[in-house]
């Protein structure tokens, strides 16, 4: 056999790290029609792969426009194109052209061409993505700007991408209905996905949810946090006190307030949960998926997170579907990072979740708004 010269050698091209066939998931890598056509979309593991996937592809798209890759050498494409999706929209953040987000919309005739006549049972017609933070300058000023935002305000309304996130969510399901769509994303962009699903849940229309490494860490809960245990420190310090007509006083009229808000009670729970579940909301179940040793998205295990502090659906029905992995512990970046998503070797657990952080992020739900109390309420 002849030896490969010094020249050869050289000029071969090596593949990008990001190359699907090079860091994408090693049992999807060879999909034909019998594969969709059968219908892998019922299985979780393979619609969790899939949607990581997805996920994978937005980044790519931002880093395809900062380095100028043509339509021939985009490495974006190709995180999506095996799973017979195709681009229907870019989701572009004004302020510096950066791209965070994509519509990938099912793609009928590349379906066609291998055979699959009809969309696989399972398999959204939309889906809409969103990434996290790049550490990248041209994107990293604005996408730290909104990482700050979430921790300090824990909440993401007054960014430009809220606004541009909620209404493609809200065109995709105009165009497809709401249970053909599905909103995903990743560290920040599951920030979003999750505030942005949450808005139209209100509204009764409950899309599928995928949150990979969700953020749960914010000043504004640790300050709360910080005021929950000073009111306990008060609350006990005000018991130890020596009684006093004055004390007498406060205490006649705290078992007044008790007693009307006990009268309360009956009409905040007909206008209250009630109300939440006639509008539908109650059935939005968004899937977390998380990681113990990722300090970003852990809070929510926290196995401390449990008791009276709840407010949630009942009767069993779950609020959140919650992910774990179930590996020793690792490395923060491979704990945050998305690639372990699609990995052969993911071993997940799903725990019960009704952790405080969960039921915090998702209380707004299953507590009427005095506007809700008063438009359904008779006089």
């Amino acid at each position: 056999m002849a030896k490969q010269s010094v020249h050869d050698v050289t000029n071969q091209v090596v593949p990008h790290p990001y190359a699907f066939h090079v860091s994408g998931p090693r049992n999807l890598t060879t999909l034909n029609w019998r594969d969709l056509i059968t219908s892998s979309w019922k299985d979780a593991n393979y619609k969790r792969t899939v949607i990581a996937c997805f996920i994978q592809a937005v980044y790519l798209l931002e880093l395809d426009r900062q380095e100028k890759r043509t339509q021939e050498n985009a490495l974006a494409p190709n995180w999506w194109i095996p799973f017979k999706y195709k681009l229907k929209k870019t989701l572009i953040d004004e302020r510096d052209g950066s791209i965070f987000g994509a519509i990938l919309e099912w793609d009928q005739s590349a379906a066609f061409a291998d055979l699959v006549l009809i969309r696989p049972s399972g398999a959204p017609k939309a889906v809409l993505v969103l990434r996290g933070t790049l550490l990248k300058s041209p994107t990293m000023r604005r996408d730290i700007e909104d990482d700050l935002r979430f921790l300090t305000w824990e909440t993401l309304k007054g960014s430009v991408r809220f606004k541009v996130a909620l209404d493609a969510l809200k065109s995709v399901c105009d165009a497809y209905g709401g249970s053909n769509v599905c909103i995903a994303g990743h560290s920040l962009g599951a920030g979003f996905a999750l505030q942005v699903g949450k808005v139209l849940a209100k509204e009764g229309i409950n899309v599928e949810t995928h949150l990979f490494n969700p953020p749960s860490v914010s000043l504004a809960m640790s300050l709360r946090n910080i005021g929950e245990k000073a009111e306990f420190v008060w609350s006990r310090l005000k018991s130890m006190l020596p009684s006093s007509s004055q004390a007498q006083v406060n205490k006649d009229g705290d078992k007044a307030s008790s007693e009307r808000l006990k009268s309360w009670m009956p009409m905040l729970s007909s206008f209250g949960l009630k109300e939440a579940a006639d509008f539908g909301v109650a059935k939005w179940t968004p899937n977390l998926y998380v990681n113990n040793s990722d300090y970003i998205c852990c809070y929510y295990n926290d196995p401390g997170g449990k008791g009276k502090e709840n407010v949630g659906p009942k009767n069993g029905e779950i609020a959140a579907k919650l992910f774990v992995v179930s590996k020793e512990k690792q490395k923060f970046l491979e704990a945050h990072g998305l690639e372990q998503w699609w990995s052969s070797d993911a071993e997940l657990q799903q725990v019960i979740s009704n952790s405080k952080l969960i039921s915090m992020q998702l209380r707004s739900l299953y507590t009427a708004t005095p506007s809700q109390i008063v438009i359904h309420g008779k006089s």
